[in-house]
This record gives structure tokens, sequence and C-alpha cells, in this order.
């Protein structure tokens, strides 16, 4: 299905003055590439460390400095394009973007413009309204530029040129989404894609996953508007924000009669709004060309086919996979695949020792009880000291019908609060948290409870519905030990039911 020829969901669209509006957005995402050293360089890409302590004399173009292809980067970004689903070229060209900034030490950025090294591809992005497909126009590798900062000193600019050089890889989507929860679903889904592949590690807060958001409005059914970019959005939060107040920014001027510029917009979460930063530039205002230091960027069909050799399996296969082999439904595969580690820890915990245990029963735990205790305490699933073994020793217990579900979270309590490393089964040893599941003891417990309410047993057997009453005595009486299942059983029995 042609996505730009998707219908306009009437859900999806903004209510205007004059009538319904259709948001349209493409993104470009920068993504850091993980590699140890940069595209053209051997200096470290290290997070942090002091001001330009990363910095070779390519990096600081210093004369007669010449960049050498980083291998590794070079892989990266095939590895990339094999998990988009993408055209891999086996000739690219780098080319210079010319344009001075203070950050820019070389005067401009080897980028590519024309030929780049990963072509089309496809993104499957689940949405609340089921799944969309987004089209990736384009991957090219690209250096970052420096970093200026503006508030150490009264009068003067400082540069950091820590991140000059450093490896990204710039996405491209088609325009094909059309909401701003759709926008952040599909820069989750590629993050997640990125962890997975270990490409790029996804993490905003460093700077290593930036996004361009292209924003425009149109009536249904038309041709597209005018697009604005909105620059260097760095989390999905503030992607989903800028969005929405970019779109009613836009659709405000048009309803008043104006009309859109394009141009590069920046966007401030703590105000709420977007603000023109310059014109945007026409691809010629850079003046590309082919850069005379590199030679066209050359590999064969076994290159990349060693590489997808060893590539990991993806969420989508691993989505896939789980729903079939561990019966799950589609919304809780999602949930697990979302992080490789929680996919990691939840088939740790079903394949434990071998055993074929309940996998629906698994995933209830990790994504219900321990989940809860991981966001408490601000970890994901498998940063928390509960191990997959003791999920493993839990579910175990309640199928061979030692505890309950309802002992099973007391058992839990005591794992997150005092004993950390407990063995689930040696905790119920050591404390006599067994059910009972002797029937000798529960029939007493209910002899002597039919004997104490000779009215309730009139309204039961009026009303068999009243049976509830009878097993909370019961569970009260053993102190929640009982098999309920048990309990309902000689129930029944005593009370002719």
């Amino acid at each position: 299905m042609n996505m730009h020829s998707r219908p306009a969901d009437p859900k999806k669209l903004i209510k205007g003055a004059t009538g319904d509006w259709e948001v349209v957005i493409g993104m470009e995402i920068h993504a850091q590439v993980t590699s140890n050293s940069k595209l053209f360089s051997g200096a470290s890409t290290e997070f942090g460390g002091e001001p330009n302590d990363h910095v070779s004399l390519v990096d600081a173009a210093m004369p007669g400095m010449l960049p050498v292809i980083n291998g590794e980067c070079v892989k990266q970004a095939v590895r990339t394009g094999l998990g988009l689903k993408a055209q891999i070229n086996k000739r690219s060209v780098f080319d210079r973007k010319n344009y001075f900034y203070p950050d820019l030490p070389q005067g401009y950025q080897i980028s590519q413009y024309k030929t780049p090294i990963v072509g089309e591809g496809i993104v499957l992005v689940d949405t609340a309204d089921g799944p969309i497909e987004v089209g990736i126009e384009r991957l090219h590798l690209e250096q970052d530029a420096g970093k200026s900062i503006h508030d150490q000193h009264p009068a003067l600019s400082l540069v950091d040129l820590n991140r000059s050089g450093v490896a990204l890889m710039e996405i491209v989507s088609k325009p094909d989404l059309r909401s701003s929860e759709e926008a952040k679903a599909y820069v989750t889904k590629l993050r997640t894609i990125l962890r997975y592949l270990g490409t790029c590690d996804g993490d905003m807060e460093k700077g290593s996953l930036r996004a361009d958001v292209n924003v425009s409005v149109r009536k249904p059914g038309e041709d597209f508007g005018t697009r604005c970019e909105i620059k260097n959005v760095n989390s999905i939060r503030f992607i989903g924000q800028a969005i929405e107040v970019e779109a009613r920014r836009q659709i405000g001027i048009i309803e008043d009669g104006g009309t859109i510029d394009q141009e590069t917009r920046l966007f401030d979460p703590g105000r709420g709004e977007t603000r023109s930063m310059r014109s945007k530039e026409e691809a010629h205002d850079y003046r590309y060309f082919p850069d005379p230091d590199l030679l066209p960027l050359e590999f064969d069909d076994a290159f990349v086919t060693e590489l997808k050799a060893h590539l990991p399996e993806l969420p989508d296969e691993k989505k896939a996979r789980f729903v079939s082999a561990y019966g799950l439904s589609a919304y809780d595969a999602d949930v697990l695949v979302a992080e490789k580690e929680t996919a990691d820890y939840y088939e740790a915990a079903v394949a434990h020792g071998g055993g074929a245990r309940d996998a629906k029963a698994v995933a209830n735990w990790v994504m219900g009880d321990v989940a809860a205790f991981a966001n408490a305490s601000g970890l994901s699933v498998f940063e928390t000291h509960i191990t997959p073994v003791q999920i493993a020793g839990l579910v175990d217990l309640i199928a061979d019908g030692t505890i309950s579900g309802k002992i099973a979270k007391d058992v839990l309590a005591i794992i997150i609060a005092e004993e950390k490393d407990g063995d689930p089964r040696a905790i119920v040893e050591a404390r006599g948290m067994k059910q009972v599941t002797d029937t000798g003891a529960i029939e007493a417990a209910v002899d002597a409870i039919i004997a104490a309410n000779p009215d309730k047993v009139a309204q039961v057997q009026a009303k068999p519905t009243m049976l509830g009453w009878f097993v909370g005595q019961v569970m009260k009486q053993t102190g929640g030990k009982a098999n309920p299942q048990a309990v309902n059983d000689v129930l029944k029995g005593k009370l002719g039911l």
C-alpha cells in the first residue's frame, strides 16, 4: 500500500476554525554510530572527557591532514541498512557540504549527497490503530560537528571539538507519518532496531540520537503543504510536543490568510513553542561536490553477505517467534521485545533448567509484578536484582500446587525486600508457606465453619453463589494457605451443591 495515498484518518485530524487539517510528518534521525574511533580519524568517540581531549589533527582540520575511512563505521551503516530491509548501495560517494560555523573547523562537513550508502527501506510501526509502514528514503554516513558552548564566559563562546568527526548515520524517512503519536512510535521503533543491531546506543540524553522533524499541514486529500524543519529535538516526548505546537501554528497562519515560509525552527520545551532559526537552505546553497581526498566507497556482495549472516534476530522476527512459539498475544510480545535485554530475560526464565514452563504465566510475572517493582525503582526489568531463575522458581511452585498465586506474591515480596538472592522453593520451605492440600486438614476447617454458621448453610443451599463466603472463611482459618480448588471441592461435597 502506497503510504502517500494513505486515506486521511478522521481520528488523527486536527480541528481548525475552517474545518479539519491533516498533519504530514517526515523525520531525519541523526544516529551516532557505535564505534571506538571517529569516521575519518583514530580519535576516541567516548562520551564525556575533558574538552578537546578526543581530537586528532584530522578533526581539528590541521593543514595537510587527510581523512581515512573507518571500516567499522561502514559495516555499522550496512548492518543498519539490512535491519531496515533497505537497498544496500555497493558504491557510494562522500561529498563536501560547505558551510561556515565556529565548531566546524574544516569549513565543510563530509557527508553523502547524491549517492548514499543505503537506499530505500521500510520500518513497521505498531500504533494504537494498528500497524503502519514507514518508508525510509535513505541512510548516509556523515561527520558530526563540534559543540559551541556559550555559558562559560561572559563575552566569548568556547568550542569543544570532542564530537567533531564522530560518525553519524542520517536516516531519512518518507513523509509517511500523520500524527505526533505515530511519529513518537516511529522513533521508538527505530531506536529499538538500532539497539538490537548494536549500531547506535540510542541514548538521547547524550545526544547519540537526535531528530530533525519536518512538519506541514494540508486539508485532507490535498497536496502536501510547505514544510518547516524543527532541528535537533532530543527526546521522544519533545518530538510529540513540537509536532503538536508547530501544526497548530501553521494552521493558525493559513486560516488567517497567511502563507507558511519554508524555514528551520527550534522547539523550546520550556515555553511550548517553536521559533524561527533561519530560512531553509536549498541543496545548492551548500555547494556539494565529491570530496577529492576520498575515493568512492566500494564493496562487494560477499562483504554484505558476511554482515547479513551475523545479524541478530530483530524485533519484528522476535515478536513473531514469541507469538508462535510461546502463544503470547501480539501486545505482550511487543512489550517484551521493546528492549532486547528484557526479551532475553524473559526467555531465560521460560527456558531455565531446560524446563517447558507456562510461557504466558512467565510473561504475566515479568510484565506484572517484576515490571511494577522495576518501574518503582526507576529501572528496566533486567536491571533489577530479581533473576529469571527466581521467576522460573515461582512459576514452577504454582504449577506443581506447592503454593497459590497469592502466596507467590508474598514470596516475591520477600525476595524484593529481604532475601535478594533467595531461592523461592527454599523460602517456602523455611517459612512454612506451602498451601495446604491435605484434605483432612481442610475438611476439619470446613466442618467447624459449617457447624458455627447454620443460617449461612441454609442461605448457600438456596443460593449457591454464596459459596464464596465459605471459601473466604476457610482461607482465613488456614492463614490463606489452603488450596482454593481443594476448598471448593470439599465445601461442595459437604453442602451437597
